[in-house]
């Protein structure tokens, strides 16, 4: 577990959300408690981490903080708690991308085990983001010239067939691909490619074979 991940226990039940976070502090875990999903909304700052909540709660259910953060673009693991949960609420829960879902009384083992889990895949999450946004720095760098050259490399185009579907030499071609390899960090193509993939950038189709 990463030190700057907190897990937000949410329950209206007292006892239980100061036991859930007695548990988890006793294994070194941070957590930070809410009473009611409004409390949470209102005042979390939404660290990274993940979320323990009660499916059934007064003011909002667990289903309606989720979809609320879902409107909002957060996109924290969520765990779902509950001592009378209903299948249809367990398919939505996890339709909307709950990571888990455990009865109460919830045993240590397995609660142990979907928190591991969700803390986890949020980190994975944010690397993500962060590898993409740091991309989209890297890609605004390029030239109109550099960006087309690019699209034919992720393509698996050869210097010479680039040159002939731009118009320029194979000379000008290699000095565009380096200055894109430089200008986007990569060592390799299938590094390219892999950033290029992460932002939805289409390759682009080649008309001229090698054999031409």
């Amino acid at each position: 577990m990463s030190t700057d991940q907190t897990v937000s226990i949410i329950d209206d039940e007292a006892s239980i959300r100061k036991g859930i976070s007695n548990l988890l502090r006793s294994a070194d875990y941070n957590t930070q408690l809410y009473a009611s999903g409004l409390e949470f909304l209102e005042h979390s700052k939404f660290e990274p981490g993940c979320i323990i909540m009660d499916l059934a709660m007064p003011d909002l259910t667990g289903l309606e903080v989720q979809q609320r953060l879902l409107e909002q673009g957060i996109h924290t693991p969520i765990i779902f708690l509950s001592g009378n949960g209903s299948i249809p609420c367990t398919v939505k829960a996890l339709k909307d991308g709950a990571l888990d879902f455990l009865e109460k009384p919830v045993d240590a083992v397995a609660l142990f085990k979907a928190v591991e889990g969700a803390l986890e895949i949020d980190q994975l999450k944010r690397k993500r983001m962060h590898d993409n946004a740091e991309a989209k720095l890297h890609l605004a760098t390029l030239t109109p010239r550099e960006r087309e050259v690019l699209l034919y490399v992720i393509a698996g185009a050869l210097n010479k067939q680039i040159a002939h579907e731009l118009t320029i030499s194979e000379k000008t071609v290699k000095v565009h691909r380096a200055r894109v390899m430089e200008k986007m960090a990569v060592h390799s193509v299938a590094e390219l490619v892999r950033y290029t993939e992460s932002l939805n950038i289409q390759p682009a189709v080649l008309e001229f074979s090698e054999s031409q």
